[in-house]
């Protein structure tokens, strides 16, 4: 789909009702499909403009501040995807400002709702990727409960893990190895993950997660995951670095 062009499905319904004393029934449907694209921004209508304007000004003024540059295009997919790589690696890198050390991040796919684009990187941007409250958290799983939930991510072929992850899965959702830091996962040892406080509850069918143990979630407004990107764009500006990621081979399907 051209990238210039949106489709959006309206639907135009039209109910012809029957009134039954205290109720009213559908009697029929009809709907039709409009397609609105660039042919509508030819002719702006200049009273909505207009009527739009001091709105669009507080709107550029929060939204249109750079946090800083990308190197490229980036899409969060499955297996792997750049963006979904690029966030769970924000996470761990959080969380030294936490006190934290980390063995791996991890980042869903339910949580990332737009892709970031190649160039200046605004506050608006980053908003579009992380619009909702989850914040940043970190916790514990033992290995056996790890393997479990790298299980639960090969059944939905796959989600955001950070550098340190490897897995190999099967198209039909199996999975056939997991390696963190290049060690298979020790059954007995403990794991420390950074990751967003929404899945602590298991949600997102990573069910693992409601295993964890040693939660710290902090709820303060600052935590937001959103915050915490644009920290990392923040840093790589200051360092003169732009923000790159790419696909590694963190979760391949197997042949």
């Amino acid at each position: 789909m051209n990238r210039k062009t949106t489709f959006i499905a309206l639907t135009a319904v039209l109910l012809t009702v029957t009134a039954c004393r205290s109720h009213y029934e559908v009697a029929s449907i009809q709907r039709s499909r409009i397609v609105v694209d660039t042919r509508y921004d030819a002719k702006p209508d200049a009273a909505a403009t207009a009527f739009l304007e001091p709105y669009k000004h507080v709107v550029d003024s929060i939204m249109g501040p750079v946090v800083g540059e990308s190197a490229r295009y980036m899409t969060a997919e499955r297996p792997e995807g750049t963006l979904s790589n690029l966030l769970s690696d924000i996470m761990v890198w959080a969380a030294k400002d936490y006190h934290e050390t980390v063995d791996l991040g991890v980042y869903n796919m339910g949580g990332v709702r737009a892709d970031l684009p190649k160039g200046t990187i605004t506050y608006g941007d980053v908003l579009d990727i992380a619009p909702f409250e989850n914040k940043i958290a970190f916790a514990s799983l033992r290995g056996d409960a790890l393997q479990e939930l790298f299980q639960q991510m090969a059944s939905v072929g796959g989600e955001g893990v950070s550098h340190a992850v490897r897995m190999v899965i099967t198209a039909d959702g199996k999975l056939v190895s997991a390696t963190v830091n290049g060690e298979p996962v020790d059954p007995a040892r403990e794991y420390r993950l950074a990751t967003i406080d929404y899945l602590l509850g298991g949600t997102d069918k990573l069910e693992a997660f409601k295993k964890a143990f040693n939660i710290n979630a902090p709820k303060e407004a600052s935590n937001n995951s959103r915050f915490i990107i644009m920290n990392y764009f923040r840093e790589q500006a200051k360092q003169g670095k732009i923000v790159d990621a790419q696909i590694e081979g963190r979760i391949t399907i197997e042949n």
